[in-house]
């Protein structure tokens, strides 16, 4: 079966992410069409890219990079819940991104994000990293404002119509995952 890998993007202290994917993963494991694995950055504590190969190699010398390649490696498409900091993406999700190569190759991924602004300026950076790390990203996504779906910026109380927007992308993602399965099996994919 399809396993889907729903991964947490903030570390932070009294993230308000972890009830996002919650919510994300309640609603994705109602699914019959694939299994739904629930991944916090938390439980793999990576310290900065410290790898002495370049991580497409991969060969890894660390046993954090060991682990972290092992649980990427086992899904065969993701849904990122990430927070925008700044502007951007959290430094802990790109630090755990950047980790690894192969692992996400010929892989779908479909975002969840929260913000400000609905963490739109921090996808549009994943997109770019998605598409270097030759994966394909779905069109659908979720943006949650700080404003609006959050109860004094701490509660998450997702409006309605976010639930039609996830099952499109969760839809989209495991449509593509599966599109995209013969590229993952030996000798199905071009040589790059």
């Amino acid at each position: 079966m399809t396993r889907i890998g729903i991964i947490l993007g903030s570390t932070r202290p009294n993230r308000v992410g972890e009830q996002v994917a919650a919510w994300a993963y309640a609603m994705a494991s109602r699914r019959a069409d694939a299994q739904f694995e629930l991944v916090d950055l938390r439980d793999h504590p990576l310290p900065l890219l410290d790898e002495p190969l370049p991580p497409s190699l991969g060969q890894y010398h660390n046993e954090h990079t060991k682990r972290w390649s092992a649980k990427i490696a086992s899904f065969d498409g993701y849904v990122i819940v990430t927070p925008e900091y700044n502007h951007g993406i959290p430094g802990a999700l790109k630090n755990a991104i950047d980790y690894l190569y192969r692992e996400w190759n010929n892989k779908a991924v479909g975002f969840v994000s929260y913000g400000s602004v609905g963490g739109t300026r921090a996808v549009e950076q994943l997109r770019l990293v998605a598409g270097e790390l030759q994966m394909a990203d779905v069109r659908q996504q979720v943006t949650l404002s700080m404003f609006t779906e959050f109860e004094s910026y701490k509660v998450f109380r997702p409006h309605e119509h976010h639930v039609s927007g996830l099952t499109t992308l969760l839809d989209q993602v495991v449509a593509w995952t599966t599109a995209l399965a013969p590229l993952r099996t030996p000798g199905g994919g071009p040589a790059l």
